[in-house]
């Protein structure tokens, strides 16, 4: 397993807490602060689940504004945790959740 590597933000699964997306205040004012620019961005922190999925455990906002700001760039993840019995193909992708507005 890859500890870092770089992924697709839209195919990422939201966490439990988080299937609404990105705050709209913390999307908004990331948005303003960084546009689409992902270099020196640090890197989500995901868990590895069965068949591969990824959550993210840190970074909801960050992937939510890279997906639909900079569009077919690769983000930087760390994978912190593995759990190859987890089960995430239930919980929404970053890109089945709408950008806050």
């Amino acid at each position: 397993m890859e500890r870092f590597r770089d992924v697709d933000p839209g195919e990422l699964r939201l966490s439990p807490g988080r299937q609404d997306g990105a705050k709209r205040s913390k999307y908004l004012r990331q948005v303003q602060q960084f546009g689409g620019e992902i270099d020196g961005m640090p890197p989500l922190e995901v868990t590895e689940g069965m068949n591969a999925e990824l959550m993210i455990n840190d970074g909801v906002t960050r992937a939510t504004r890279c997906h639909y700001l900079a569009a077919g760039r690769l983000v930087p993840i760390e994978v912190i945790d593995v759990r190859p019995n987890a089960n995430f193909s239930r919980l929404r992708r970053v890109r089945e959740a709408p950008p806050p507005s």
